[in-house]
């Protein structure tokens, strides 16, 4: 489609005069490193082709994207049991939050804020070794993406563990709760290192295809589950920005606090934008401004007539 391959060339350059980038998730130290002024897109067509633009071969660090593949493998392993562990509905709030998680007697409202996300690992891990766990994750992806070349950035996650006293005190409350049953210090290493996964955006455009069930991806779940994870990541994908992403946007998609969105246009294709400045809502600034005027441009919101 050399049309839309020179949209995002015009997008990416439009998107280098930004005045303002946001500013990268400086409560990670490794995170606060990365030069905000930066921008990539990947997507992968329905007929095979994959198009790029900007950095979109400069790897990230994709923090809460990867709650989209611990989900998935633990909905592989469990199915639905998880969800008398963890919500299906938005929160409403910061996705650190501990307010609702202390309304709700410790059930999380959904797997994408981070309490959510804690459950999800907790449920992973199984009573097995955090090696075990993370390979999963880490074959999952892999196999979605048909590159074994996706790592874990070591440094990263022990940044992320070194400032985890959030992140600590909703595990505790959720073992307070009875909803934890593995060691509070073993899931948030297992977490950490969930969220250190570092991807392209060729990478992660190519393991969102099994999301947007596009012909002849890998075939990682079922179209029944790809439908139930890509409405959580309508709803709930952004955080307490999930309904204003919805109105400008209008695709199932989740963001990471290191700058990156993946999106799905079901049936059509498989997106992934990276900035590393993030907005109020801890989602990437001109990501969301790219992906709404990709949206735009291709007609794609599952909203459209």
């Amino acid at each position: 489609m050399q049309g839309l391959a020179e949209e995002l060339r015009r997008l990416v350059a439009e998107a280098r005069t930004a005045q303002d980038w946001g500013a990268p998730a400086d409560y990670i130290p490794e995170l606060a490193k990365v030069d905000p002024e930066q921008v990539g897109v990947a997507v992968c067509l329905a007929d095979g082709q994959e198009i790029g633009a900007g950095d979109a071969d400069v790897p990230f660090s994709i923090q809460s994207i990867s709650k989209v593949f611990s989900l998935a493998a633990v909905l592989g392993r469990l199915g639905d049991d998880l969800w008398r562990r963890v919500g299906r509905e938005p929160s409403g709030t910061a996705f650190d939050s501990i307010f609702l998680l202390e309304q709700e007697q410790g059930r999380p409202r959904n797997p994408f804020i981070n309490a959510g996300a804690l459950v999800t690992t907790d449920a992973l891990l199984g009573g097995r070794e955090p090696r075990q766990a993370l390979s999963e994750i880490m074959y999952l992806v892999r196999a979605a993406a048909e590159d074994d070349d996706i790592h874990i950035d070591k440094a990263v996650a022990e940044s992320e563990k070194a400032t985890a006293s959030r992140n600590t005190s909703l595990l505790y409350y959720l073992k307070s709760h009875d909803n934890l049953r593995c060691p509070p210090e073993m899931v948030l290493g297992t977490y950490a290192h969930q969220c250190a996964i570092e991807m392209t955006c060729h990478q992660l455009a190519r393991s969102g295809r099994m999301l947007a069930m596009i012909p002849g991806a890998p075939a990682m779940i079922s179209s029944h589950r790809a439908r139930r994870i890509n409405a959580l990541m309508m709803t709930c994908g952004q955080y307490d920005g999930s309904g204003n992403f919805a109105f400008r946007v209008g695709l199932p998609g989740k963001s990471g606090v290191g700058g990156g969105i993946l999106l799905v246009a079901p049936g059509r294709a498989s997106i992934a934008v990276w900035s590393p400045g993030l907005d109020g809502y801890g989602n990437s600034k001109v990501g969301t401004w790219l992906a709404e005027r990709i949206a735009d441009y291709t007609g794609w919101s599952v909203f459209a007539p």
